[in-house]
């Protein structure tokens, strides 16, 4: 992995060199092994590179022979040695091992559709000088990010925000609608971001640059395999299909030229990842996680068992919610971003305790639940028109109930509540958005703290119709299941999830995570799949425990999907911290116009106290703290718009 930026000057007015230099010091953590630049009349590329293929050859920005192609890539190509295989046969010439000139030699050959071709995780800008133009692309999941902007005659890219902020022309100022959207679905819809007159480029997206013109366009989407029946298979034969398809979607995301670790939560998924790699690599694993000191979140009893069944050597960091409280502006400070979780810390400490023992790369399991079944919102939906098709039924809503043992709220509410909160009703059965109502709905409820000025601003259900105008035309003729599937893997993976808790906590120090699960043919066959085979009546991810069968033990294996969840508000009223009760206070709050004091005054009060929170509390708490964070962090003043 690495950090990318680059300048197009429309007029051709010459690249400044500090400023370059000053967009890739800004990301430095994401690269620390090595910095290159090029510049040429009114254009610029950056480059922060973390060693991983081809160390001593592999360094960018890459030219070809010609010297008129040039390339800043920040990823790895996964294929990259089978493609190269391919280009030499018809006659191209490589220099180096690395995968970043395999991009250029193919992009000779097949120019914008060369990404078509490319399996891997990437954020790339490559300069067509002989076409005078700039073409880049992202990654089919959003693995890794791309933002730019524009100011007057000039077009600036790179792989964080910050990097463009690094330009003292660019806006500095909060985007109120994006706001919005993180407040009701947690995360910016592309290409949205926090920040106004910043956007970032869709996964799956390409776009190009030239005569002072930008066109966008979408080279891959899920749309295609959501919309065909996989389902001729049996449940035997489907097993098989994908074991097959993930070992070697594991097999080529363990080629690097230094040492590969993988991240061992507990679960299923992670699980089976380390697993395949030892079934690979033949040698000693060297596997990372977290524990809490809270049992109510600790799963470090089933990572003992994965650790002793497939014989890894384990490193565990140990989180505390003081930990967690001490992390969490940094984890603001990468993640470019408000959230709503304190989820992101842990995983930020994690990536430290990886760099400290000498490892770049980790495998992990993420992506699963997403395309598989594995997340708690497919049972919910299930349960929900199950109990919608007899609403007078008192047995029914039960199971939400045991849905939600860690959840009190839902333990203690009378069933009409339940009716109303979980949205069983005929007419919310219509919704485009039947799966994501009632979680979409509390996180809405946050919109309460905002300031007068901000409720002003922001039209109640905007957002939402926002988001349906975006929808694909086939997504009104997928069921439900398949609707869910894609609203998580569309939006909440590759803008929370690869993100917050991903790219942006692990690259912080300098750490490459690589997502088998996200292998895009893994992604295109689970897709194709019917419900039937990822959950088997509320039994998640059922094709990948049949598959999973002899390779992690049982107790893992049939093991309930436990949520990674950490302590969320209450981290933030320890002994250690005392920055919340600061970024908290009325005159601070009112000085930045985003939340309303008294309603903010009435919650730290509430957590002050030690009553029980709900999780509407918790993502308030985080939520209002995470923004105030980003104000005082990004921007000059503190102010919105």
């Amino acid at each position: 992995m690495c950090g990318i930026c680059g300048v197009m000057d429309f007029g051709g007015t010459a690249v400044d060199g500090d400023l370059l230099r000053q967009m890739v010091r800004s990301m430095r953590h994401r690269g620390p092994d090595a910095e290159g630049y090029y510049a040429d009349g009114g254009v610029g590329l950056g480059h922060a590179r973390l060693s991983i293929v081809d160390i001593a050859g592999g360094g960018q920005p890459m030219r070809d022979a010609a010297g008129s192609t040039w390339i800043t890539f920040n990823g790895e190509i996964f294929n990259h040695v089978e493609l190269r295989e391919e280009l030499r046969q018809r006659g191209h010439r490589f220099t180096t091992r690395s995968d970043t000139e395999v991009i250029l030699h193919l992009y000779q050959e097949a120019g914008e559709q060369c990404v078509e071709r490319l399996n891997g995780q990437w954020a790339f800008a490559i300069w067509d000088a002989a076409q005078q133009k700039l073409f880049l692309s992202r990654d089919r999941l959003g693995v890794r990010p791309l933002f730019y902007t524009r100011i007057a005659d000039r077009f600036l890219f790179a792989s964080e925000i910050k990097a463009l902020l690094a330009c003292g022309e660019v806006e500095r100022t909060l985007d109120l609608r994006a706001l919005d959207e993180i407040f009701t679905f947690w995360v910016t819809a592309p290409p949205r971001t926090a920040f106004r007159n910043i956007r970032q480029l869709p996964p799956g997206h390409s776009m190009a640059v030239e005569r002072g013109e930008v066109r966008v366009w979408q080279y891959w989407g899920l749309e295609s395999s959501l919309a065909t029946d996989g389902g001729g298979r049996g449940v035997a034969q489907a097993a098989e299909d994908l074991l097959h398809l993930l070992r070697d979607a594991t097999r080529i995301r363990l080629r690097s030229d230094v040492p590969v670790g993988a991240y061992l939560s507990g679960g299923l998924d992670s699980t089976l990842i380390a697993a395949l790699i030892r079934q690979l690599a033949g040698e000693r694993l060297r596997t990372f996680s977290v524990s809490f000191d809270d049992a109510e979140f600790d799963e470090s009893r089933y990572q003992e068992d994965a650790c002793r069944f497939l014989g890894t050597e384990h490193s565990d960091i140990r989180c505390s919610a003081e930990d967690i409280a001490e992390a969490f502006p940094a984890v603001v400070r990468h993640a470019e971003q408000p959230v709503l979780r304190a989820a992101p810390a842990p995983l930020f400490r994690l990536s430290g305790l990886v760099r400290d023992r000498g490892f770049k790369v980790v495998l992990t399991g993420e992506g699963a639940d997403e395309m598989l079944g594995g997340y708690d919102i497919f049972k919910e939906t299930k349960i929900r028109r199950f109990w919608a098709q007899r609403p007078e039924s008192r047995l029914r809503p039960l199971l939400l109930k045991r849905l939600y043992p860690y959840m009190p709220s839902v333990q203690r509410q009378p069933e009409a509540y339940l009716r109303t909160f979980f949205h069983v009703r005929e007419e919310d059965r219509g919704s485009p958005f039947f799966s994501h109502l009632p979680r979409w709905e509390l996180t809405a409820k946050l919109h309460g703290f905002f300031s007068a000025a901000v409720r002003a601003e922001v039209r109640p259900g905007a957002a939402l119709a926002d988001l349906e105008r975006g929808l694909p035309r086939a997504y009104w003729t997928w069921d439900a299941f398949r609707q869910a599937e894609y609203l998580e893997a569309r939006y909440l993976l590759p803008g929370y999830i690869l993100s917050s808790q991903g790219d942006r906590v692990a690259m912080a120090h300098s750490v490459e995570a690589r997502y088998p699960f996200l292998d895009h043919r893994v992604v295109e066959f689970a897709a194709q799949l019917p419900a039937r085979l990822k959950m088997r009546v509320l039994n998640e991810k059922y094709l990948l425990k049949v598959a999973a069968a002899g390779m992690i033990p049982e107790n893992i294996r049939k093991r309930r999907k436990q949520p990674y969840r950490c302590p969320d508000g209450r981290s933030f009223f320890r002994r250690k911290c005392g920055y919340a009760e600061d970024l908290l206070g009325a005159e601070r709050l009112r000085r930045h116009g985003i939340f309303d004091p008294p309603a903010v005054g009435a919650l730290l009060q509430k957590f002050r106290s030690g009553r029980p929170v709900s999780v509407k509390d918790d993502m308030a708490m985080v939520g209002i703290l995470s923004t105030e964070l980003l104000l005082e962090q990004f921007t000059s003043h503190g102010a919105a718009g």
